[in-house]
């Protein structure tokens, strides 16, 4: 199999083929070879040197402060440590970026997907794929679709190992939410879940242990179980088939985002992406998988 980079090279040459074919059509044309030359520069375009940098010769990443746990460690998103800062050092791998190339820049939030001029390449920083957020910015395609995620109350007795120990479980979930859907399809308890109106509602129930457990995405667990209920903990994560996708964020047509699009493609392929999200969104974050 070919190197990674090697990998994504094709992957650019392919991809802009194809467009340049479909562009073509069945119009007649003398050209000759100008269809080749055309995918080939674009291809160029892809490369570390043609790249249209905010600052020339360095990748300019942002992100929040503080910087939280399993997405970055020790509030530092140059060390390469949690799950963001190596989805990160990864795409610049792949662009051709040494680790000394790529420079972090603070990004509040709310205002990365505000309209208007980015002083970054790129963001990321748990921002979901949404067609609001597509109307003012651009994303890669999805580097990260967040499971669902079980969380148990300080001193529950509930102990899980799998799915199954949900069985007679009483579960809060919040109304209309994905992870409703997942509690009702996937884990099937005996019982109806306790369904609350807000995310508010559902926190109050497992400090106050109303419920047994609650089920929410991973994201929101792991929010929890950090700041809003002291003693709680994450019991495990599942996959329930649907979830919020998580992109690198660029300024809305942006002559980079192809090449970041094909560069998380081509982690994907690789397997390397899915490595990295083991490792930091998994069991050593306390998150181990339920089946």
């Amino acid at each position: 199999m070919p190197p990674i980079r090697t990998r994504l090279a094709l992957l650019v040459v392919l991809v802009l083929a194809a467009f340049a074919v479909a562009a073509c059509g069945d119009d007649d044309d003398d050209d000759g070879g100008s269809g080749s030359s055309t995918t080939e520069a674009q291809a160029d375009s892809c490369a570390k040197g043609q790249l249209a940098l905010v600052n020339s010769g360095q990748l300019t990443v942002g992100t929040d402060k503080p910087a939280f746990p399993p997405y970055f460690e020790d509030n530092d998103p140059t060390n390469g440590k949690g799950f963001e800062s190596a989805v990160a050092y990864a795409v610049a791998d792949q662009l051709g970026f040494a680790k000394t190339d790529v420079k972090w820049t603070v990004v509040p939030f709310n205002s990365s997907y505000a309209p208007g001029p980015k002083d970054f390449d790129f963001d990321i920083n748990q921002i979901s794929i949404t067609p609001p957020r597509e109307k003012a910015v651009d994303f890669s395609k999805p580097y990260y679709v967040a499971p669902q995620a079980v969380v148990t109350g300080k001193g529950s007795d509930l102990k899980v190992s799998s799915l199954a120990d949900l069985k007679d479980a009483t579960i809060g979930v919040q109304i209309g939410t994905t992870s409703l859907d997942a509690v009702r399809d996937v884990v099937d308890p005996s019982g109806d879940p306790k369904v609350f109106n807000d995310s508010n509602d559902v926190v109050t129930a497992l400090k106050q242990n109303q419920v047994d457990a609650i089920v929410t995405d991973l994201p929101t667990a792991f929010y929890i179980t950090a700041a809003q209920v002291p003693g709680s903990k994450i019991a495990g994560q599942f996959n329930s088939g649907e979830g919020d996708s998580f992109g690198l964020l660029l300024e809305k047509d942006s002559r980079l985002t192809p090449c970041f699009v094909l560069a998380v493609g081509a982690l994907t392929e690789s397997g390397e992406l899915k490595q990295i999200t083991d490792r930091w969104m998994g069991e050593a974050a306390g998150a181990p998988e339920l089946r």
